[in-house]
């Protein structure tokens, strides 16, 4: 499997890419092509066609969770992939996969709208849509986990705004992440783990069946959290001996050093690219 950063917060060290508040990664395996996040806006597109990847031949496209900083990218899809047949251009849809709340609107209160910006009937109109709670095999090797339990008491997160048509405030049901599994273990891959680190690789552990934990990529939605949760999540990620963490996207630099304590924190940034 391989997995190349297209969008991060940062820039890898002498790579001239763009960077935004946002995530998206690419990911190659068994012959597919997978686009897991879209980020903010269209330098995830501008990005991988910097580095000779072409998106306009995709397998599928995951989406971790519903927030702006990894749905709203995928207006460019449409549009390129609108463009392609004008232009007499070959082109692949992909499979979108996703939890089903994920085109369910969000709204902060003095923000506004927060989530994907397409309904899901307006999605069915551009993609082939796999909407699932349940865990999806996108590969041999690498699964979408769908909706994560929540078990680790100190990984209980605040809400973030509200979802359209609901009383209670928004919990984040759709927050998911893929799951790798190598002949040494499972790597974890998240978009911004809303549903919490720990939650999400306990459910990996339990869906490929395997214990061992060599890898997690991605945010971790530890920006100034609780002394509670940094320390769970310190405790939790000693033991499972990582041989790397690539922590991003939401992860402050207070937490980073944190987690620097008990586990080899790893440099991410665009243009990063990894080979498990």
């Amino acid at each position: 499997m391989k997995l190349t950063v297209l969008v991060d917060n940062n820039t890898y060290i002498d790579r001239y890419f763009l960077a935004e508040p946002a995530l998206s990664y690419f990911i190659e395996d068994e012959e597919k092509r997978i686009l897991f996040d879209c980020g903010y806006s269209s330098i995830f597109f501008e990005n991988a066609r910097k580095m000779g990847i072409n998106l306009q031949f995709l397998d599928y496209l995951v989406l971790s969770h519903c927030h702006l900083d990894h749905t709203w990218g995928i207006e460019t899809l449409i549009r390129e992939y609108t463009e392609a047949p004008l232009e007499k251009q070959d082109f692949q849809k992909p499979l979108l996969v996703a939890h089903p709340k994920i085109f369910v609107s969000t709204f902060v209160e003095g923000v506004g709208e927060i989530g994907t910006m397409l309904s899901e009937n307006k999605a069915r109109s551009h993609f082939a849509l796999q909407l699932s709670k349940d865990p999806v095999m996108l590969t041999e090797n690498l699964v979408f986990l769908g909706e994560i339990p929540r078990e680790f008491f100190f990984e209980s997160m605040p809400p973030i705004g509200r979802k359209a048509g609901e009383a209670q405030d928004d919990l984040l049901p759709d927050d998911t992440a893929l799951a790798y599994r190598s002949e040494k273990g499972l790597v974890i891959i998240t978009g911004c783990s809303h549903s919490g680190i720990c939650n999400i690789t306990e459910y990996a552990r339990k869906v490929c069946d395997e214990k061992r934990i060599i890898a997690i990529i991605g945010g971790l939605h530890l920006l100034n959290p609780p002394k509670a949760q940094l320390a769970g999540t310190a405790e939790y990620i000693k033991k499972l001996n990582l041989t790397s963490v690539y922590a991003c996207h939401c992860t402050d630099f207070h937490s980073k050093c944190a987690l620097a304590k008990v586990a080899p924190v790893k440099e991410v940034g665009v243009g990063l690219c990894v080979k498990f």
